[in-house]
């Protein structure tokens, strides 16, 4: 599983002009599920995630927590994470999950963000989505379960 973490100011979702999904101060998570991914990835995913002190207390140091901030999460699925563009010009998909795999893994990541009392926004698996982020900082980071 493989995650882009952006702290953001704002950012929602759109599919089709309507918007899917918003937050305000919070997380945009951009979600790869692979065909190794287990349940177990998915918890400790969600646990980094709900952990990773990286808002700012009031020295101005990364030290706080999403939820310490009250901050809500955008969680939008993305398997191009998975594409491998080390040959030719055109990516190769092999390595993420089929969607009949990744959607239910990416749906228990949500329930699992949830169970840890997050705020989670989503897009739709699958749809083609526009998401407009304003990147706090900004922040960025890459994570990978089983790294």
């Amino acid at each position: 599983m493989k995650v882009v973490v952006q702290r953001s100011k704002q950012a929602k979702v759109v599919i089709d002009g309507e918007t899917a999904g918003s937050i305000d101060r919070g997380l945009v998570l951009l979600v790869g599920i692979t065909h190794e991914d287990t349940d177990e990835d998915i918890r400790w995913m969600a646990e980094k995630i709900a952990g990773l002190r990286i808002f700012e207390d009031e020295s101005g140091k990364m030290n706080l927590s999403v939820a310490d901030v009250g901050g809500q999460l955008l969680s939008v699925s993305q398997f191009t994470l998975y594409g491998d563009c080390r040959k030719g010009r055109r990516p190769n998909f092999m390595a993420a999950a089929r969607p009949e795999q990744a959607e239910p893994l990416y749906d228990r990541f949500n329930e699992a963000l949830r169970s840890l009392g997050l705020v989670v926004e989503t897009g739709r698996f699958g749809a083609m989505m526009g998401v407009e982020l304003v990147n706090d900082g900004p922040v960025t980071l890459i994570l990978e379960s089983g790294a």
